[in-house]
């Protein structure tokens, strides 16, 4: 197969963490994979890494849509895929996150993935087909005390991809979203270091472990797929069963 019929993903904030991983994992599944990211050193460290061939390095800012326009031009063809996985957290609580921190948590984590959505979504109505998927968090769920405008910015990422599915759907494109739970790896390595935390949060998890940045890819692979052709406008939720276990995690009288 040359590589111009190969279906092309496309995968931002893919150098490095998650996004590295839905990228191998998408790239594993015969996709060609563009790697879009700030640094492009670090894109193209990332796609020489990637089994098969026709990868490509795109350096951007997913909050400028110059930049964004930009790195889909350069493409040879629309995506097939499109994954919006760059994303940013600011750690504080309300009370004392700065309203610039606040602001550049929404602007990245939600304008940016509206950007590269729009951008996709032009091109894939053209041929009338394609798939976005969106990445949220449980926190847009259940938010979590100390995160600032994090789950703010997922919980809106949520509700637009309910509403590019409802746009995008008799176009031919399907929008998902996944929300990532207490996972090892990617923006949450630095907190796992703790090993008392670690111990903790996977003991907290129904599944009695902390999740990979594979679970998270395979997840992502399997909406992209055609066994999930029916599937659109929802979120899918990669945690374990943690969202849903408070009544778990609560005294209980003894029977």
């Amino acid at each position: 197969m040359n590589a111009q019929s190969q279906r092309l993903a496309l995968v931002t904030g893919g150098a490095k963490g998650l996004g590295a991983a839905i990228a191998q994992r998408v790239a594993h599944a015969g996709y060609r994979v563009a790697v879009l990211d700030l640094k492009r050193s670090e894109c193209e460290a990332q796609i020489a890494g990637l089994p098969g061939s026709g990868h490509v390095a795109l350096a951007a800012d997913v909050t400028d849509e110059r930049q964004v326009h930009a790195a889909f031009e350069a493409l040879a063809a629309a995506p097939d895929l499109v994954v919006n996985n760059a994303g940013v957290v600011r750690f504080g609580s309300l009370l004392e996150q700065t309203v610039d921190d606040f602001r550049a948590v929404i602007n990245i984590n939600l304008v940016g993935t509206y950007i590269v959505a729009r951008e996709a979504a032009l091109r894939m109505v053209k041929r009338g087909s394609g798939v976005i998927i969106n990445l949220t968090s449980i926190n847009a769920v259940t938010p979590g005390p100390g995160a600032g405008a994090y789950p703010a910015s997922k919980a809106g990422v949520a509700k637009l991809t309910e509403h590019l599915a409802l746009e995008l759907g008799p176009l031919g494109v399907r929008v998902n979203c996944v929300a990532p739970g207490f996972i090892d790896g990617g923006m949450s390595t630095p907190v796992y270091a703790d090993l008392r935390v670690r111990e903790l949060r996977g003991g907290a998890v129904p599944l009695k472990r902390l999740g990979t940045v594979e679970d998270v890819a395979n997840a992502v692979a399997w909406l992209a797929s055609e066994e999930a052709a029916y599937i659109t406008g929802q979120q899918l939720i990669v945690d374990g069963g943690v969202a849903n276990s408070v009544l778990m995690q609560l005294p209980r009288k003894a029977e």
